[in-house]
């Protein structure tokens, strides 16, 4: 496509807007020079270098690569192919699957009603899901028990609550534990729902009778407790989960490709999913192929549903550093933003960091992370391999997206964290 030459006032408004919307399939967009927010940009190349090296090697198809400072975007950029069995190279504006990053939404949409007092963090979930009453915990059988006995039951110590779900310290997994068989015959194992042919509020009702894996309150541990929340935001607000999100995020925020199913007239632009099999890029799920298209488009998972673009998603990640605001929208009070990014775990949490918020991980603790991110960051990544951090002191946010599963041992999105802080100047 030949464009026509612009005068430099035109071309300016144009970086103002951003190139990403007026050139969706090009590969960069440079709304200004990276020198102009804080980067040294010979040491950014080295992010550029990092990332097509892995598409050269074919670990990843494409990927696209978002870095926001002083809430602009800094840098923009799409590598490698979308589509590499029909050649298509990848643009700025492809949809993803973000799988768990699915779970900051779902906790802003949690917070939300909160702020409206509808119920307070430390409330026991059964109070709104009578399911939840009354929960037990797999244990170990005691010694002499017959060998078929897998697991016994003992009551839980204390009411799952809010905010254990809120940090993932309630005792579910995804079904992982003791109990895993009838987490299996419940058909509620796995955090994989797209393909359920019911509501989410019937698998969770389904969930609460299952043995926990762990006492509320006393270990981490990753699960359904997001998905859990996504119900309640249907049970307090009256309303599906999906419109919640459309009327009081995604439509406040301008975040216009974000849902958990795809129109029929989107599906072009869905990354397809590739995996790492025996270190060979293996085509894994099509448009024409996903239940994200395909399915039955009933189940809203706030745990892991979601589908964005790199756009979208850092316009959600914005307004969290801006303490709940973009643009005059505000969905959060600075102070809820800021209990989100405190620890709440203690010392439970040991894993990226040294400490969990309310939906991600936070970096309280540079050196026990000891790698090169921020202290006060927050973040968390996706199943399907991207990655987000937000860094409120130096006003940063960094976000990677493409779509692999399996990774194998691949850590490109751990890298990218890295390889943008190494390039700051300031």
């Amino acid at each position: 496509m030949k464009l026509p030459r612009l005068s430099a006032p035109v071309w300016l408004l144009f970086a103002m807007v951003g190139l990403s919307a007026i050139l969706p399939l090009a590969h960069a967009a440079d709304a200004a020079s990276p020198a102009a927010f804080g980067f040294d940009p010979v040491r950014l190349q080295r992010l550029d270098t990092v990332i097509q090296d892995h598409v050269d090697r074919q670990q990843i198809a494409g990927a696209v690569m978002l870095i926001k400072r002083n809430g602009q975007d800094a840098y923009l950029k799409a590598f490698g192919q979308q589509d590499i069995e029909n050649h298509r190279p990848m643009r700025t504006d492809a949809i993803f699957r973000i799988a768990s990053m699915s779970k900051a939404v779902t906790t802003v949409a949690v917070l939300m009603l909160y702020e409206e007092g509808r119920f307070m963090l430390n409330d026991p979930v059964a109070k709104y899901i009578p399911e939840f009453k009354d929960a037990v915990v797999a244990v170990p059988p005691p010694a002499g028990s017959p060998p078929d006995v897998k697991f016994v039951t003992v009551p839980a110590k204390q009411p799952i609550t809010i905010r254990q779900l809120l940090t993932h310290t309630s005792g579910l997994t995804y079904g992982d534990g003791l109990a895993v068989d009838l987490y299996k015959q419940a058909n509620v194992y796995y955090w994989y729902f797209a393909n359920h042919d019911e509501p989410i509020g019937a698998a969770i009702k389904r969930l609460a009778k299952l043995p926990l894996s762990a006492q509320p309150g006393e270990s981490w541990q990753y699960g359904f407790s997001t998905d859990v929340l996504g119900y309640l935001v249907e049970v307090v607000s009256g309303q599906p989960l999906d419109r919640f999100m459309a009327e009081r995020i995604f439509g406040p925020l301008k975040m216009p490709d974000t849902g958990f199913f795809l129109p029929p007239d989107k599906a072009d632009r869905l990354a397809p999913v590739y995996g790492l099999e025996d270190g060979k890029l293996v085509l894994k799920e099509t448009a024409a192929t996903s239940d994200y298209v395909k399915g039955p488009r009933k189940c809203f998972s706030g745990g892991a549903g979601l589908l964005s673009t790199t756009g979208d998603y850092g316009r959600f990640l914005q307004m969290l550093l801006n303490a709940g605001e973009l643009e005059g929208v505000r969905l959060l009070s600075p102070r809820t933003v800021g209990l989100m990014h405190a620890n709440h775990t203690g010392d439970k949490y040991r894993r990226d960091t040294a400490g969990f918020g309310l939906g991600f991980w936070v970096n309280n603790e540079p050196g026990f992370y000891g790698e090169l991110v921020g202290e006060g960051a927050y973040g968390w990544g996706s199943a399907y391999f991207p990655q987000y951090f937000v860094d409120p002191d130096a006003k940063l946010v960094g976000l990677l997206m493409t779509q692999l599963r399996p990774a194998g041992n691949l850590d490109l999105n751990q890298k990218f964290k890295v390889l943008v802080y190494q390039a700051l100047t300031n």
